[in-house]
C-alpha cells in the first residue's frame, strides 16, 4: 500500500500535477507556479526557502546526468568536445527540469506530511 501510494504521488510529481489530487497544471508559465490547485484548492507556494530542496534535488539530477555523459561520451569525443556539450547540457538541463524538481519536492512533502495545506 505504501509503494503503491509513493508511485501514485511520483507519477503526479513527473506529470507536473497537483499532488494531493492530480489536478494540472501546476504551473501558469514556464517558471511560474500557480498559488494554489483550482481542484482542491491544495497551497502550492509555501513561505521563503521550502524549495531549497528542490534546488537540491535539481542539482543533483544535474550533476548525476552529467557525470553519466562524460562516461558514455569519454572515448567518443576529446575533451574540449566534451567540455562543450556537457556544459551546454549544464546549462540546459536545470532550466528545463526547474519545473519538475519543484512539483517533485512538493509531492515528496505531501507523501510524507499529507496534513492540510488548503488555504
Amino acid at each position: 500500500a505504501v509503494f503503491r501510494r509513493a508511485t501514485r504521488f511520483l507519477v503526479r510529481g513527473i506529470q507536473l500535477r497537483c499532488p494531493r489530487c492530480g489536478y494540472r497544471p501546476m504551473f501558469r508559465g514556464w517558471f511560474r507556479m500557480a498559488p494554489s490547485c483550482r481542484g482542491c484548492d491544495f497551497r502550492f507556494e509555501r513561505e521563503q526557502g521550502y524549495f531549497v530542496g528542490a534546488i537540491y534535488l535539481n542539482y543533483a539530477a544535474t550533476v548525476l546526468v552529467a557525470i553519466l555523459g562524460y562516461f558514455a561520451l569519454y572515448a567518443r569525443l576529446s575533451l574540449p568536445q566534451q567540455l562543450l556539450v556537457l556544459g551546454g547540457f549544464c546549462v540546459v538541463f536545470p532550466l528545463w527540469f526547474f519545473r519538475y524538481s519543484k512539483s517533485l519536492w512538493l509531492a515528496m512533502d505531501y507523501f510524507l506530511d499529507p496534513g492540510d495545506r488548503s488555504r
